[in-house]
């Protein structure tokens, strides 16, 4: 029996690698189908050598989206896969489940919802479908009251910080909505809830704060936000209400800051994005949306879908997705309970300070995050005379490591840092090998010669030499702002995370 199994898997590698190599002769066309077909086996391997090339998940460290899920989740996962969940009808177990988990949502960031009582919600592919339901619902309803006061209702804006995700400069663009933007600062890296207040005017639909900053990880004040717009609308009696852009620490501050006034226990606080493929543990493509009250979701934005005689009311931007995603968040809740995700988030932040505290030991960096928040460590160069953030980041590819480096936004652009995102399955181990594979770069680099080699050589040789004329020398932040400024227009704008 052993050997018959070994000719057979022997025959089985032997017809994989025939119908692989019969087909690397021809290379699959980029931009058209194919004219004929190809053996699915060829067509597998194909397919999966490509696939080789590309970066490992597990050290993908810029992104918060979850890498691991247990094998039974992994099996529910599968068996769902051909699911659609829009076909509730067909598949109502499955839209109990949404239900299910938007309750359990809900009575985590403390909603008005009675034990007995329904909370309003919905399931997304993310946070950036949440945000756009989010925002749809404070413009429709700001311009409800405008229509109703006789005023104008023809150019709402949103007051945000410049440190917000691009999901939101999408809604302010698809939605024609203004996007009123708080500018940041050296060393606070924040919207500033004084300065947001001050920019919200009648047109303000909603102020938008972050549980948790896509740079930084930090939480945003909402507790101060909420205090001085209550005095501002009791002023002017606007009501301008709170959106909180949790997606990454809604999953996080119930677990490890329960005494943290962030949520529905703020009265301004109308609605709360959370991404369950981030610290809710699911993989990536689903997010959720919860609204305080059914009043904060205006009746003429949701659709009603009638199945087995009762009414199922939705609100989502797409129709059909799987159910996959839904099912795997309800396995998390009942899996781990509040109990297990605490462990987790603890685990989480314990590995996060065993990577800074690495980090400062090297006495290379200074740490830009902070203790409180999303479990990552931004940290920049003390002295970035020689090298760059951009440097560290290219070389520690070849040990596998993924690590973005970027500039803040405005009006801290001369600030570059790196980021490191820790996930639940980002382990001890792996935060102290990373920080020896840190210290080697250093080393490597530190041992080259000056202005040979290194990126951000070239470019600083770039910015002082142009088009063979000598300029002024500049300073050395001068210089360091040049550098930046360079980066960000290779980056074309783009911002670093994912919803």
């Amino acid at each position: 029996m052993v050997i018959a199994s070994t000719i057979a898997a022997d025959s089985d590698a032997l017809l994989h690698s025939t119908f692989a190599s019969r087909y690397v002769r021809a290379p699959v066309p980029r931009f058209k189908m194919p004219e004929k077909s190809m053996p699915k086996e060829a067509a597998y391997q194909v397919i999966n050598d490509e696939l080789m090339l590309d970066g490992n998940p597990r050290l993908n460290l810029a992104s918060f989206v979850t890498t691991w899920m247990e094998p039974e989740c992994n099996d529910l996962i599968m068996a769902s896969m051909n699911k659609n969940y829009v076909d509730m009808d067909e598949y109502p177990v499955t839209t109990e489940l949404q239900n299910r988990c938007v309750n359990m949502i809900a009575h985590l960031l403390h909603a008005p919802v009675g034990d007995d009582e329904t909370a309003i919600g919905v399931g997304t592919v993310g946070s950036s479908e949440a945000i756009m339901l989010a925002g749809l619902a404070f413009k429709r309803k700001w311009q409800n009251k405008r229509k109703a006061e006789g005023k104008p209702y023809d150019k709402p804006n949103i007051v945000t910080g410049a440190n917000v995700q691009v999901c939101w400069e999408k809604f302010a663009r698809y939605f024609e909505v203004e996007l009123k933007e708080v500018k940041l600062t050296e060393g606070y890296y924040v919207m500033d809830p004084v300065k947001a207040v001050e920019m919200v005017d009648e047109n303000t639909i909603c102020v938008a704060a972050i549980l948790g900053s896509t740079l930084t990880g930090e939480f945003e004040d909402v507790k101060l936000l909420n205090e001085l717009l209550t005095k501002k609308n009791k002023e002017t009696g606007w009501n301008t209400p709170i959106h909180v852009d949790a997606a990454s620490g809604g999953f996080i501050a119930p677990f490890v800051c329960p005494d943290l006034l962030w949520d529905f226990r703020l009265p301004l606080v109308k609605s709360i994005n959370v991404s369950g493929h981030k610290y809710g543990l699911v993989y990536a493509g689903v997010g959720w949306v919860i609204w305080r009250a059914k009043e904060d979701l205006p009746e003429e934005l949701i659709f009603h879908i009638n199945y087995l005689g009762s009414d199922q009311p939705t609100f989502t931007l797409n129709f059909s997705k799987g159910s996959s995603q839904i099912i795997a968040q309800y396995y998390q809740f009942i899996r781990l309970g509040f109990e297990g995700y605490k462990r987790v988030i603890e685990n989480c932040m314990k590995n996060t300070r065993v990577l800074k505290e690495g980090l400062e030991k090297t006495g290379r960096f200074d740490i830009v995050s902070k203790d409180v928040g999303v479990p990552l460590v931004a940290f920049s160069f003390k002295d970035s005379s020689k090298y760059s953030v951009f440097d560290i980041s290219e070389n520690l590819r070849r040990f596998g490591w993924i690590i973005p480096a970027y500039t803040m936004p405005a009006d801290a652009q001369h600030i570059a840092v790196l980021r490191v995102v820790v996930r639940e399955d980002f382990s001890r181990s792996l935060a102290e090998r990373l920080v020896s594979h840190i210290e080697q770069v250093l080393k490597e680099m530190d041992s080259l010669p000056v202005h040979v080699s290194t990126t951000t050589a070239t470019v600083r040789e770039e910015l002082e030499n142009t088009e063979g004329k000598k300029v002024v020398k500049k300073s050395e932040r001068e210089m360091q702002e040049e550098i930046t400024r360079y980066w960000r227009r290779l980056a074309d704008g783009k911002r670093i995370g994912v919803c």
